[in-house]
C-alpha cells in the first residue's frame, strides 16, 4: 500500500484502502457512517480533500473486526453491485431466489455478512442474464414496473423513462388510458429484453 504521511503519521486515504484490500467504496463509507456501534477509527485529518485514517489503528480495529481473514478473490453484496452495476435490491432478490435460479451459495460468511467468490458469481451472473425470460409470450405485452424486473431496476428508476427515455428505450406498444389523466404504458416483453441485451 503507498505510504502517505499526515503530521509525520502513516495514514491511509480510502482510495488506497479500496485498493489494498479490494473493499467497495460503499462498504467503507458505510463502515465509518456507523463507526458509533462498530468501533471504527475517526479519521486524523485530510490529505488534500480526502479523508484519511492512522493507519496503524486502522489496521488493528480491521483485524479485530475478523474481515481481515476473509480470503482474497470474495465480495461482498456492496461489492458486486459496485462492480457489476447491478442494484442492490436485485441482487437481494436474487439471492432470495437461489433456489430456482442456482445463485452460487456464499463462500464465507463473517457474523452477518457474506462473501462470494466473485469470479463463480460474475459467471453465473452472465449467463442468468443470457438466459431467455420464462416468464411468458416474447410479444406478450408488460407493465412498466414488469420492465423494471426484467432489466433488474428498482420500479422507482424506470418511472422517468416514458417521459426521458434513455437511448434505445422502446416505444410503448399499447397506452391504456385510466382516468384522471393517468395513462399504463405496455410493453412488448421482446422489447425490453432486446432493450436489456444492449444496455448489456
Amino acid at each position: 500500500m503507498p505510504v502517505t504521511t499526515l503530521d509525520g503519521r502513516r495514514v491511509y486515504t480510502r482510495a488506497e484502502l479500496m485498493d489494498a484490500h479490494g473493499l467497495g467504496r460503499s462498504t467503507l463509507e458505510k463502515w465509518f457512517r456507523e463507526r458509533a456501534a462498530n468501533g471504527h477509527p475517526e479519521a486524523a485529518g485530510t490529505v488534500g480533500s480526502q479523508l484519511a485514517w492512522d493507519a496503524d489503528a486502522w489496521d488493528h480495529w480491521y483485524a479485530s473486526r475478523g474481515s481481515a481473514t476473509v480470503p482474497s478473490g470474495l465480495v461482498t453484496r456492496d461489492e458486486l453491485a459496485e462492480r457489476h452495476h447491478v442494484s442492490r435490491h436485485h441482487l437481494k432478490r436474487l439471492w432470495a431466489d437461489r433456489a430456482s435460479n442456482g445463485h452460487p451459495e456464499a463462500a464465507h460468511r463473517a457474523g452477518k455478512a457474506l462473501y462470494w467468490d466473485e469470479a463463480e458469481w460474475a459467471a453465473w451472473y452472465a449467463a442468468e442474464r443470457d438466459r431467455p425470460s420464462q416468464d411468458g409470450d416474447p410479444d406478450g405485452l408488460v407493465t412498466l414496473a414488469e420492465a423494471a424486473r426484467i432489466l433488474g431496476l428498482a420500479q422507482t428508476s424506470v418511472t422517468v423513462y416514458p417521459k426521458r427515455p434513455p437511448a434505445g428505450w422502446p416505444e410503448p406498444a399499447a397506452v391504456e388510458e385510466l382516468g384522471g389523466g393517468r395513462v399504463r404504458r405496455l410493453y412488448r416483453r421482446r422489447d425490453i429484453q432486446s432493450y436489456a441485451s444492449r444496455r448489456r
